[in-house]
């Protein structure tokens, strides 16, 4: 199931960048593909659950941005203050530059070049919610990347992370698996129009991934309270919520 070798902890995040930059113009419409469209309604879940967990006008971080999916979703938004997409693979940016750099958004949104290990261009405490999708899992350092998150959020301020998820269920995590590693790549070659190691990096990278409860014990130690999930398709996709807590 699993034959494709996971690149180490040092040379993951240079994997991931130079992998994305490749896919970067088929991404969307693997992820179209891929989740038969499911995945456009799970990131309007994490903005709704943003939306319901703040107040007023907020600012927001994109973290993961990718080619901007939950970021055009965050932009819509009349209470998004300002909204700063950060990704490190450049050629993602490009594609979300398209979809974000409009005259109405000059001012409100920026998109930039950015570590989600390393946020050394965002303040601490001056954010109201950071967002992730389908990113956490690429970062060569979980915990650093959590800490960080942390940092940036003002008291009170929300975390919102969709990611793979782990299917309890063993009937249907056969038939999860056997989807999952053996159908979805196939997806990726027919767009790519041939073999492409970024869609085999894709289902493997969740074997080191935390399950939904082990996330939501790592949020917990980094210091998010009311930490919570919802799973969706039994659990193969999940979207966990912290909020960072006031001091007393």
């Amino acid at each position: 199931m699993a034959s494709f070798q996971m690149p180490s902890s040092d040379t993951k995040a240079d994997f991931v960048r130079v992998n994305f930059n490749k896919i970067a113009s088929k991404y969307d419409r693997f992820n179209d593909c891929s989740s038969f469209f499911l995945h456009r309604s799970w990131k309007n879940k994490l903005v709704e659950e943003i939306e319901t967990e703040t107040k007023g006008s907020i600012r927001v971080l994109d973290l993961c941005c990718g080619t901007g999916d939950i970021s055009v979703r965050l932009e819509r938004s009349l209470r998004v203050e300002s909204l700063l997409s950060l990704d490190f693979s450049e050629n993602m940016l490009e594609v979300a530059k398209t979809r974000l750099e409009k005259p109405i958004n000059q001012g409100r949104v920026k998109i930039e070049w950015g570590d989600a290990t390393n946020l050394s261009q965002v303040k601490s405490e001056s954010l109201d919610a950071v967002s992730i999708g389908f990113g956490l899992r690429n970062v060569n350092d979980l915990d650093k990347a959590l800490s960080e998150i942390y940092r940036v959020l003002k008291p009170g301020g929300v975390f919102a992370n969709l990611d793979v998820g782990k299917v309890k269920n063993p009937f249907i995590k056969a038939f999860a698996d056997f989807y999952f590693f053996r159908i979805v790549p196939l997806f990726g070659y027919v767009l790519w129009g041939g073999k492409n190691e970024m869609f085999d990096y894709l289902p493997v990278s969740s074997l080191y991934y935390p399950d939904q409860e082990g996330l939501k014990s790592k949020l917990e130690q980094i210091g998010f309270e009311k930490v919570r999930y919802t799973n969706f398709v039994f659990g193969n996709s999940v979207l966990h919520i912290g909020k960072k807590p006031f001091r007393p």
